[in-house]
């Protein structure tokens, strides 16, 4: 069944006072892998599902990343997305792997030290798309972030050179000659059944991901009447200086703590 625990493995953590766990579950029949961290104090938190950026050994979950999560007071879960680290499968860029993020999603829900309704929706870069769609997929989710997220895949063939090559092999051509492939990956045509509320984070000088992503998603969802909530940054890139990532870090944590769904 989707978001079942196969495999639980103590991993080694960065941080005393969170614990962290190598975990294989099921995904659409698949045994996907991921990171599990939660606090080392006992008790009942709120879930962070954490989805990465990149593909394949690209943009892998970081260790210290989601200990840093973690310590704020949230058990987290960060898939690797199908075929990676040993997990079965082919990675698809947003497509079919979509719902090892869902799986995700149930895994942490069914978690006896996490709060059934209260489990929000972390994406960074490409992962972006996948939180949106998981949000969509799950309208009780708490909330949802994306930090330098994709909103737009055939905005991305448009900005990225370096990735054409890959989209193409992926979705089966360009926006020209597949545009149903990269509408299908774009979650801005599906916001009117996105319920929780949404931060939005993004660096000006992104070249990764460029603001326009995240200007079009603010766009569409403040004309369908959604709650949506932004943080541009003029001075950063993709990437933020190690201080200032701290300081975004315990505020968007703070954030999510203080929403809640419209649902309920």
């Amino acid at each position: 069944m989707n978001g079942t625990l196969i495999d639980k493995q103590h991993f080694p953590s960065p941080n005393p006072l969170v614990r962290l766990f190598l975990v294989s579950y099921m995904s659409q029949g698949l045994r996907v892998k991921g990171l599990l961290a939660e606090p080392i104090e006992n008790g009942i938190y709120e879930g962070f599902l954490y989805l990465r950026g990149g593909i394949k050994n690209v943009g892998m979950v970081r260790p210290a990343r989601i200990a840093q999560f973690a310590s704020e007071g949230f058990v987290v879960f960060a898939p690797f997305y199908r075929g990676n680290r040993g997990g079965e499968g082919n990675e698809d860029f947003a497509g079919e792997d979509r719902h090892d993020a869902f799986s995700a999603f149930e895994l942490l829900k069914n978690l006896p030290n996490v709060q059934e309704n209260r489990i929000h929706i972390f994406g960074f870069s490409r992962g972006g798309v996948m939180a949106l769609f998981t949000a969509i997929q799950f309208p009780k989710a708490a909330s949802v972030v994306t930090w330098g997220g994709v909103s737009d895949l055939s905005l991305t063939y448009v900005e990225r050179n370096d990735m054409r090559r890959m989209m193409k092999r992926v979705i089966g051509g360009s926006p020209k000659t597949k545009p149903t492939g990269y509408e299908s990956r774009t979650p801005l045509f599906e916001l009117e059944n996105l319920m929780p509320p949404v931060l939005i984070i993004h660096g000006e000088l992104d070249e990764n991901v460029s603001v326009e992503h995240a200007k079009r998603l603010e766009k569409r969802l403040q004309s369908l009447g959604k709650q949506v909530e932004t943080w541009y940054f003029k001075q950063f890139t993709h990437y933020f200086p190690p201080a200032i990532n701290r300081e975004v870090v315990r505020d968007l944590c703070l954030w999510m703590k203080k929403q809640r769904c419209d649902i309920y």
